[in-house]
């Protein structure tokens, strides 16, 4: 039997949401598996920065708001979103990250993929404790020359404070300190907490355990999404 990631891979026909806190690897695992889908990896980040650059409507709307440091209003948001899903690149699935961020946008998202003919949302929850977050996240170091990332307790640079490529200085990022960690956490806890339940009474959630190495994940996410395809 060929490894996973020698099969030949089958059109998704559906969107994959990826929901965990910060430092659970939900970006990097989105991207892989859009990647090894050949489907585009979407954020509302993105979008909102493309429509600012290209000065449509919609980013005119957002920009003021962006520069203030406020937040985007679930109006412009979801009108991105229903315009990003609606281009070509789109219509064989996608892969979300960051989004929806609340039931009521799970809903609107719902109804969009019917809309479209897409299957029900296929969504992977990021499941990791608190202690190993913090762990991941206070403990990250980042090269400031090459960009290399670095953890103290998990993968140390071979000499302290300096980078085994190219030995430049590495650095810990103010958004890596427990004073701004333990906050940002709780709001994540918060807030994603009514979406985990909304799409677990759904069936449509699939746990994965993220405490494990980036490779075993990226093993388990394939697996889940090959069942529902019906890929062995």
């Amino acid at each position: 039997m060929l490894p996973l990631d020698e099969r030949p891979v089958a059109k998704l026909d559906r969107a994959v949401i990826f929901l965990g806190p910060p430092g659970s690897g939900k970006g990097t695992q989105a991207k892989g598996l859009a990647e090894k889908y050949g489907i585009p990896h979407l954020s509302t980040g993105d979008m909102l920065r493309e429509h600012v650059a290209k000065g449509t409507p919609l980013g005119l709307m957002a920009r003021p708001l962006m520069d203030h440091g406020e937040l985007v209003p679930d109006s412009v948001i979801l009108r991105m979103v229903a315009e990003r899903i609606e281009r070509p690149d789109c219509f064989h699935g996608f892969v979300f990250d960051g989004f929806p961020r609340t039931v009521t946008q799970a809903k609107y998202l719902g109804e969009l993929l019917k809309q479209h003919g897409l299957k029900q949302p296929f969504v992977i929850f990021m499941v990791i404790g608190t202690s190993v977050l913090m762990k991941r996240m206070t403990g990250r170091r980042i090269c400031k020359v090459c960009g290399e990332i670095y953890n103290i307790y998990e993968r140390p640079p071979k000499v302290e404070g300096m980078c085994d490529i190219d030995g430049g200085e590495l650095i810990h990022r103010p958004d890596d300190r427990e004073e701004v960690v333990g906050p940002r956490l709780h709001a994540y806890e918060k807030q994603t907490a009514p979406l985990v339940v909304y799409y677990r009474r759904l069936g449509l959630l699939c746990d994965i355990d993220a405490r494990k190495s980036v490779d075993e994940v990226r093993q388990d996410i394939l697996q889940a999404v090959g069942s529902i395809r019906g890929e062995r």
